[in-house]
């Protein structure tokens, strides 16, 4: 999978995510608006409703945690081969991005 596609399906999870999250707050908002008026079985039908929604939600958190650790994890270990395979290009990476950084801080 290449670093474009990658980006993409990214995007594409974030986004779907963005909008799962969203309907779900949603309902869950409609429903306890409709349940504060409603009494009895509808407002308890109303209230079920709107946990299964808040639920739904979790589950949508949970999944994208997992998601993001994963790439994390798969991020931190081609960092940590690349550093094994080429000590010296890294410490030259490092170094210089030290500079830089340091250049930043300097001309505050």
């Amino acid at each position: 999978m290449t670093a474009k596609n990658t980006t993409k399906d990214v995007e594409s999870r974030e986004d779907q995510f963005i909008e799962t999250v969203k309907d779900s707050l949603d309902d869950a908002e409609k429903l306890l608006l409709e349940a504060a008026d409603a009494t009895g079985d509808k407002a308890a039908e109303l209230r079920e409703r709107a946990m299964r929604s808040l639920r739904r939600t979790r589950e949508a958190l949970y999944d994208t945690q997992d998601a993001l650790l994963d790439k994390g994890r798969r991020a931190a270990r081609a960092t940590d081969d690349y550093v094994h395979d080429n000590p010296w290009q890294a410490i030259g990476i490092g170094g210089l991005t030290g500079l830089l950084v340091g250049m930043l801080i300097s001309r505050r």
